[in-house]
């Protein structure tokens, strides 16, 4: 029977005690914020037991807070659930010199960081290891994925929008990656690309526009930053703009995609303003198992936190997705 999303609600703006938040050092001892949070037992709240463990990343400027509706879901499934903040973003530290600005010169510290996070989390894990992606975390899983940088391999991957092309669609990707050198040659690539005022209303605003239509929910998020000020985020650099398109043209490799053999379920919306709904088709389209499902204008970029009718169709498709390939 399908989930009447909406009929229970869960406090979005509190940590419940029985969920871990921890550092986790990386190999070179960065230390790297994480939250691990176990299913109910058996029997509470009509749970059927563990059935094995979730690996969660977001994307660009995010944190987990603002997943935990969504963890919560996926604890009552019987998941085991597991996130962290990437390098540099909320509460992992800053690469750059101004604290807002998600900054890179490559992408690949992201992705070594990743295959240790993996490897420790997949060595403690039990049951099937499923990932979960997000937007510039959907790139870096199917990199990672694609790669095989991960050891073992995920036995399922989701993808929620994942950034496989930025920028507007008319522009080609050619253009971009000219535009990224001038300004990383012509200033300090640290620099914001482009410009984030969190204290003026019409920006936030503007900013709920390209993400979600429920208002609860990204008043929730603003509600995190002011709670937790070291976890607000704003643009990325000029340099990360750079590192971003170099990784993009990376899955864009012939054959790359095409010897990927995990099971994909991936979605995303023909709305989406900050990644390429196209981009997203191309690449289901070469992956041997992977599954799409396409949203339009009642969907914007962050999916899993939109109002209840999509986020709950998302959640109905990933939940039937493990039933069959986690069974």
């Amino acid at each position: 029977m399908q989930k009447e999303w909406g009929a229970d609600r869960v406090n979005r703006r509190f940590i419940p005690d029985d969920a871990s938040e921890w550092v986790w050092a990386a190999p070179d001892g960065h230390r790297i914020r994480r939250i691990d949070w176990s299913p109910p037992l058996p029997g509470v709240g009509g749970a059927d037991g563990p059935r094995g463990s979730l690996l969660f990343v977001g994307g660009l400027g995010e944190a987990y807070e603002k997943y935990l509706e969504t963890f919560d879901h996926w604890r009552g499934q019987g998941w085991q659930v597991s996130s962290a903040d990437w390098r540099g973003q909320a509460g992992s530290g800053r690469l750059g010199h101004d604290g807002p600005v998600v900054h890179a010169v490559s992408f690949d510290v992201w992705l070594e960081d990743f295959a240790a996070l993996w490897r420790d989390w997949a060595s403690r894990a039990t049951g099937p290891r499923v990932l979960v992606g997000h937007s510039m975390g959907g790139h870096l899983s199917l990199r990672a994925v694609a790669e095989r940088r991960l050891d073992p391999l995920p036995d399922a991957v989701v993808l929620s929008a994942p950034m496989i092309g930025i920028g507007p669609s008319f522009v080609p990707l050619a253009q971009l990656r000219m535009v990224a050198a001038l300004m990383n040659a012509t200033g300090d690539s640290r620099r914001a690309a482009w410009r984030w005022d969190v204290d003026r209303p019409a920006a936030l605003a503007a900013r709920q526009q390209l993400l979600t239509h429920d208002d609860a929910r990204y008043q929730d998020e603003l509600w995190w930053r002011r709670e937790r000020p070291e976890i607000s985020m704003g643009p990325a650099s000029w340099g990360w703009v750079r590192a971003a398109l170099a990784s993009i043209a990376v899955l864009q490799r012939p054959g790359l995609l095409e010897t990927v053999d995990r099971p994909m379920l991936i979605f995303g919306t023909s709305a989406d303003r900050l990644v390429r709904w196209q981009a997203i088709r191309r690449a289901a389209s070469r992956l041997p198992q992977a599954e799409l499902i396409g949203f339009g204008p009642e969907a914007r970029h962050e999916i899993l936190r939109e109002t209840d009718a999509v986020r709950g169709r998302a959640l109905d498709a990933i939940d039937g997705f493990l039933d069959r390939i986690c069974a």
